[in-house]
């Protein structure tokens, strides 16, 4: 009976929705790291896969991976997909953005890799052995232009069951 008493006496946390522009996106987006990218399978169904995200000066979101993983296939048949951007911690605030994306191949792909490095990172200690690195390992860059997007979310209870 203590614990329950207990439990109703705790605060609960109220579920949050923020509506925001672009560029209140942007300024929730540019430094969160995490996210779940949801591509569209063959047979329609999604395909998810958690990735880390940067965003560049324009506000293209860019992923790196690649070619061969299931995401960069599916874009390049359906070239749009969903991203979860996530809080660092679990029960942190959230957002979800569709829009277009493109793959971009290398050599192409070398500076936009940059850029992405810098978003999430800063500067690299030797800019020249990075680019060796996407190089030798063939990476592509996924790049999603914000299109649509929902609230800024934060879970919890119904704002009707503050006071219960």
């Amino acid at each position: 009976m203590d614990r329950i008493r207990y439990l109703r006496t705790m605060a609960r946390p109220i579920a949050v929705d923020t509506p925001v522009d672009r560029t209140g996106l942007l300024a929730f987006i540019r430094p969160r790291h995490h996210a779940i990218l949801s591509t569209e399978r063959r047979d329609g169904t999604p395909q998810m896969s958690p990735v880390t995200m940067g965003v560049d000066p324009e506000g293209t979101i860019l992923v790196a991976s690649y070619p061969e993983r299931a995401k960069v296939l599916n874009l390049r048949r359906r070239p749009r997909a969903e991203v979860c951007v996530l809080s660092d911690g679990f029960t942190g605030d959230w957002v979800q953005v569709s829009g277009p994306t493109g793959i971009v191949d290398l050599p192409d792909a070398l500076e936009g890799l940059v850029t992405y490095f810098r978003s999430i990172s800063g500067e690299h200690s030797d800019w020249e052995e990075y680019r060796q690195a996407m190089i030798d390992q063939g990476k592509v860059l996924i790049r999603l232009v914000p299109e649509r997007w929902g609230p800024i979310s934060r879970g919890g209870f119904p704002a009707r069951l503050a006071g219960d």
